[in-house]
């Protein structure tokens, strides 16, 4: 069973960072693609970042420059570094990966980014 667990998000006002950080666990051997999403309220899921197993690296148009994903790959965990936070990224930001064996992609439960004065 494969287990992915995203920590860091909270409250940040505007120009704030933010790192999220997503583990995994499980009965892994090898882990491909790991991305992150975020969910607005009212608003379908989206892609945000993505980070291939090479470190191949895409972004949204909207975080290109702003935010920055990074994996490791012995700790089977990646990280969104976030930074120059606007209200407009607020949402609920989720983890996903592409593991080898797993017929579908695992997705962690979320963690909320605000960003408000």
């Amino acid at each position: 069973q494969v287990q992915l667990v995203e920590s860091g998000g909270g409250l940040v006002q505007p120009g704030g960072s933010l790192r999220l950080s997503c583990a995994a666990s499980g009965s892994i051997f090898s882990i491909y693609a790991m991305g992150w999403y975020r969910q607005a309220p009212g608003k379908q899921r989206e892609l945000v970042a993505a980070v291939s197993s090479s470190g191949s690296t895409n972004y949204a148009d909207s975080v290109k420059g702003q935010f920055t994903i990074s994996r490791d790959n012995h700790k089977n965990a990646s990280y969104l570094q976030m930074n120059s936070l606007k209200p407009e990224d607020t949402a609920v930001y989720y983890c996903n990966a592409d593991i080898l064996g797993l017929v579908e992609v695992a997705w962690g439960q979320g963690t909320q980014v605000i960003v408000s004065s």
